[in-house]
């Protein structure tokens, strides 16, 4: 079968070039000095059709020649006590085991501790930026979100699902979590494995999966836009937010997430050094995304409505007040035209919160210094986390 050559189909669609002439895109280049082209489109566009072969490779090794909780205990005992040359695995665990453990030579550990630091030093406003930015933008783009649809992420429920994209950001961003062998190191593993075990059962199951169009599922592609979310994206929307940072965190950020992605499975080719590295390489890729469908709408709808859902704050108007404050930022930072895309509810002084928020980030900026900053974030991010994991990890919850 001949192999389909991909072309930036939404190129001259009103969504795109909007995006780009006017919207979050523009000030994205703006941001970056990125200078967009389609130059390079070929060079990245077969990957739309690329996969991690050595991630499901294993998952093909391990998952499925035994019992779930068999293979994750073999996966982890890797994981923690690494895979050496004697020891007897299987091919695919040692190929990849020995990609993971090999620190690239590009690693700079003092960015990596600039870039946790930024995450943690922004404290609460990472935890927003995240959700109402880099989140429920991504369902805008309705072919990235179909292996959430077909894989039923929706009847797992928002708060389970939030809960473990906090899990796995928190994790990834303390000081030293890459570390072979630390809580990051495992977080990136594990994800990684997830993804490859539901891209086979996808392939295996879902027959209608429109391979032509959405690319392969998780494909290489997506996940270099899905990671350039945690970085390009998530840095605008603390500048948005009133946020500063130094040239070093900007570019730990990066480094930061370049690493992760390298332990993901991630081609490096494809991982950005820099925010207009990352600018130009999204441009292309928005090229190939339609904008919201009836499934971005439910995906948006679903996280809108977790903090209703959400057990941590006991009452009915706490809950209310948190939905109605997501609202507001994610009018605040997404382009009003892809509010309106994903249905998001129009609400009365919606600026009011976030406008304030920034202020008291400019104000708060000069008053405390960095480095109790970084303490307290750490402690408010680790805080919102033990509340999700406590509500999610042991229970039925959806």
């Amino acid at each position: 079968m001949e192999k389909t050559i991909v072309q930036p189909r939404f190129k001259d669609s009103p969504h795109f070039k909007d995006f780009w002439t006017k919207g979050n895109g523009k000030q994205l280049i703006d941001f970056s000095g990125a200078e967009i082209s389609f130059d390079k489109f070929e060079e990245f566009a077969p990957f739309f059709y690329h996969t991690d072969e050595a991630g499901d490779n294993v998952v093909k090794d391990v998952y499925f020649t035994k019992k779930f909780h068999e293979a994750s205990a073999e996966i982890e005992h890797y994981i923690r006590n690494g895979v050496s040359e004697d020891d007897h695995v299987p091919d695919s665990v040692r190929k990849l085991f020995s990609q993971t453990q090999k620190k690239p030579e590009w690693l700079d550990y003092n960015l990596l501790k600039s870039g946790a630091e930024l995450c943690m030093r922004s404290n609460l406003d990472s935890l927003i930026s995240l959700r109402d930015y880099c989140l429920i933008g991504g369902y805008d783009y309705a072919y990235l979100n179909k292996p959430l649809i077909v894989t039923e992420a929706l009847k797992k429920g928002a708060v389970k699902r939030l809960s473990e994209t906090l899990d796995f950001w928190v994790n990834a961003t303390r000081c030293d979590a890459l570390e072979i062998h630390a809580k990051g190191y495992e977080f990136a593993i594990k994800t990684r494995l997830i993804h490859s075990y539901a891209r086979l059962s996808i392939k295996k199951h879902y027959k209608d999966w429109d391979t032509e169009n959405w690319g392969e599922p998780i494909n290489s592609w997506d996940m270099m836009a899905t990671y350039i979310g945690f970085s390009l994206v998530f840095l605008h929307s603390l500048k948005k937010l009133g946020n500063t940072f130094s040239n070093e965190e900007e570019q730990g950020i990066f480094h930061l997430w370049k690493y992760v992605g390298y332990l993901l499975g991630i081609p490096e080719n494809l991982l950005p050094d820099d925010k207009k590295q990352a600018t130009e390489y999204f441009y292309l890729w928005t090229s190939i995304q339609p904008p919201s469908d009836k499934d971005s709408v439910l995906l948006a709808h679903s996280l809108l409505n977790e903090s209703m859902e959400n057990p941590i704050l006991k009452f009915q108007f706490q809950r209310k007040n948190l939905r109605y404050l997501h609202i507001c930022c994610t009018w605040f930072l997404l382009d009003d035209e892809v509010c309106r895309r994903l249905q998001i509810p129009d609400v009365s002084n919606r600026n009011v919160f976030p406008v304030t928020k920034k202020i008291i980030n400019k104000i708060y900026d000069n008053l405390i210094n960095r480095k109790s900053r970084i303490e307290r974030g750490n402690k408010a991010q680790l805080k919102v986390l033990e509340d999700y994991l406590r509500i999610t990890k042991n229970s039925n919850f959806h």
